[in-house]
């Protein structure tokens, strides 16, 4: 669909568009816009056309390739200026094809103006187009066996409950993280092993893949029963430096078995660690049963939780906050603590399982 709009000689501009002419004006002046200063004829009419690349009823900001083609025309010119953001482009024939390259779905505004030497009549226009990010890094987990060695380490043992009382003991083995089926699985198991009743594992990236902002989407299907207590989430990268909170948390996804189907977003830094964290929670039908996307879209400003790409909570960043460098992931299933809470004596073992990894830049 193309959206049309026209303007007279006389259209009445904001201060700053004012600005924005006088600098076109000059530049036709200098001689590119076609004319001589003595041609009395009369410039009229214009019209700006954008066609957004893409655009049907299902992507009705396009296609994800971020290029707009724009058609402007208007009676006697010779010659066209456009101006997106900071950058000026010029036409003889009022055609202009453009590429917006901020990821995410963005309005744009659109200065253009008409030349006949040294005269011209402008316009506006805006257009909201959506441009895809490019993927930085994935594990799609698609190679049968152990978890790839370099996307991820492990973290061992109980460590005094990780300082939530959980009573799990994570180990390496493959009976508690392995890939099968295009999918990876964290098996949490009651079993005795090294003195304690139940077993799982702990993943991380740390030193192996760590970013700043982005889009993170992960696929994941959750374990189910009394006192399982499933995370995705990231911790910043300084943590052996300067210690948590002060690194930061950012919890992407966290599921209490005792609360089936209320799935947490959180963050954690200084004066909101532990229960303090900031977040919201949203209620996902069988997530224990299903797959689900969750999400996480981070930037300087804000940082955005969704499931299923439905928006649930929206952060405030800001550049005193530990969201401002590289974090790394960590995806476990703990078993009972301070979260967890009550264990169900029958519980036996149960699986997360995790189709992908996604982060785009």
């Amino acid at each position: 669909m193309k959206t049309n709009f026209i303007v007279s000689k006389h259209f009445l501009l904001s201060s700053f568009f004012s600005v924005f002419l006088l600098i076109l004006a000059s530049c036709g002046r200098s001689g590119d816009g076609g004319g001589n200063s003595e041609d009395n004829t009369a410039l009229s009419n214009l019209i700006i056309n954008s066609e957004i690349v893409g655009k049907s009823a299902s992507f009705p900001d396009g296609d994800g390739s971020g290029t707009v083609n724009f058609s402007v025309s208007a009676t006697n010119a010779t010659s066209y200026k456009m101006l997106i953001g900071s950058e000026t482009l010029s036409s003889t024939t009022g055609k202009f094809s453009y590429n917006f390259n901020t990821p995410g779905t963005n309005s744009h505004d659109i200065f253009v103006s008409a030349y006949r030497g040294d005269k011209f009549i402008s316009g506006k226009t805006s257009v909201t187009v959506y441009k895809a990010p490019t993927q930085l890094w994935s594990d799609e987990f698609n190679t049968d066996g152990f978890p790839n060695p370099n996307n991820w380490g492990y973290d061992t043992g109980n460590n005094n409950g990780w300082g939530n009382n959980e009573v799990q003991y994570y180990t390496n083995r493959q009976e508690n993280a392995y890939v099968s089926n295009g999918t990876l699985k964290i098996v949490l198991k009651k079993e005795a092993y090294q003195g304690f009743n139940y077993t799982s594992a702990r993943l991380l990236s740390k030193g192996k893949f760590s970013f700043k902002y982005g889009r993170v989407d992960i696929r994941a299907k959750l374990p189910a029963g009394g006192g399982t207590w499933p995370a995705l989430w990231m911790l910043g990268d300084n943590i052996s430096t300067v210690g948590w909170p002060a690194c930061g948390e950012i919890d992407i996804m966290e599921h209490v078995g005792n609360q089936l189907n209320k799935i947490y977003g959180t963050l954690h830094h200084p004066g909101h660690s532990g229960g303090n964290g900031d977040g919201a929670t949203i209620n996902i039908p069988n997530v224990t049963t299903e797959f689900h996307v969750y999400s996480l879209d981070w930037s300087p400003s804000q940082i955005k939780f969704y499931v299923d790409n439905q928006l649930f909570y929206t952060f405030a960043n800001s550049a005193s906050l530990p969201f401002n460098q590289n974090f790394f992931f960590i995806m476990n299933i703990a078993m009972g603590g301070n979260f967890g809470g009550a264990v169900d004596p029958n519980f036996n073992s149960s699986t997360m399982e995790v189709d992908y990894v996604r982060v785009y830049q």
